[in-house]
């Protein structure tokens, strides 16, 4: 990842609702394609946002990366993009003990970090 496309989605996260959003969209996560994801008037409802502030917010976080969209019928579903997120999350611990811990997340990270 590119320091560019880093600060644009931390930019985009940097905002209680939008992180809201996306924290919403995990939890409704599925890794097959085509499915997961929430209808935009769902997330709205539960976050009780408004539907043009929620697609301002939506816009903002699909313009940085964060979350993809498909056309279900008359809905939008939108589905948080955790890859992107494995890619910031990675770019932010790049350089974590000097390169010793090895790979984000894992075990051996972890037990050689702690």
């Amino acid at each position: 990842m590119e320091m560019k496309s880093a600060i644009e989605a931390l930019s985009a996260l940097a905002q209680e609702t939008r992180l809201s959003i996306f924290r919403a969209l995990v939890r409704a996560h599925s890794p097959k394609e085509g499915e997961g994801g929430l209808a935009a008037g769902d997330i709205g409802a539960a976050l009780d946002v408004p539907p043009a502030t929620l697609s301002f917010h939506l816009k903002e976080m699909s313009h940085a990366g964060l979350v993809t969209s498909r056309r279900d019928g008359r809905s939008i579903i939108y589905k948080a993009d955790l890859s992107a997120m494995r890619g910031l999350t990675e770019f932010l611990l790049e350089d974590c003990c000097g390169g010793v811990c090895g790979t984000v997340g894992t075990r051996q990270r972890k037990k050689e970090c702690a």
